[in-house]
């Protein structure tokens, strides 16, 4: 059976997220065909709006609708820590929390070389010139990677190139609260509280 062109669009738009296949890309597509039009408008209008309406913050690289964004513009923060997490979404996770004050940068990603990406591939450098660039104030960066492969990857080249530059700044790694493999943007709110307390030196 031949499906209509415009589904077949779709659908193939579809599979090209992460975490979907052929099933549910088709269901999902069959799914909009019921939907009322006006509201298929809004959703199309929300995804070509956006990239159009957000921005990198030029500090941290969180996903904003201003530069700075909200977090590095506020002035009530604690401005002796740095959390460096892999997601945007990471950041989301532990504001949820309450529990830390400090500010935030997003590497975008993690180190993997079977994936071919290295340190130059995320914003690690950004970051190291974030530091020499008067952030003197900077006292403990805490490394909130993801405990996996990548993300422990990820932790010791940023300890190691924190360290040759000879700043005495207490670097930390988050505490025994996240389980091996997990994903922070996944774990739940006394997970990361734990994390975050328990977190320990590098």
């Amino acid at each position: 059976m031949r499906i209509a062109k415009p589904l077949l669009r779709l659908i193939e738009a579809f599979q090209r997220l992460p975490g979907i296949g052929p099933k549910t890309a088709q269901r999902l597509a069959y799914y909009l065909l019921h939907v009322p039009q006006s509201e298929l408008e809004e959703f199309a209008e929300s995804l070509s709006s956006l990239k159009k309406e957000t921005v990198l913050c030029s500090i941290c690289k969180n996903v904003s609708e201003a530069d700075p964004c909200p977090i590095c513009s506020d002035e009530g923060r604690d401005e002796t820590a740095i959390m460096v997490v892999e997601q945007p979404l990471d950041v989301i996770a532990i504001e949820r929390t309450g529990k830390f004050k400090g500010f935030y940068q997003v590497l975008h990603g993690a180190i993997n070389p079977l994936e071919n990406i290295g340190p130059d591939e995320i914003y690690i450098s950004d970051f190291l010139d974030r530091l020499n660039n008067g952030n003197s104030e900077v006292t403990e960066i805490i490394i909130a990677t993801n405990p996996t492969m990548e993300g422990d990857a990820t932790a010791m080249y940023i300890s190691k190139k924190l360290k040759t530059q000879d700043k005495k700044l207490k670097i930390t790694r988050l505490g025994m609260g996240m389980p091996t493999g997990a994903d922070l943007e996944y774990a739940d709110e006394t997970t990361l509280k734990e994390a975050i307390e328990g977190r320990r030196r590098m």
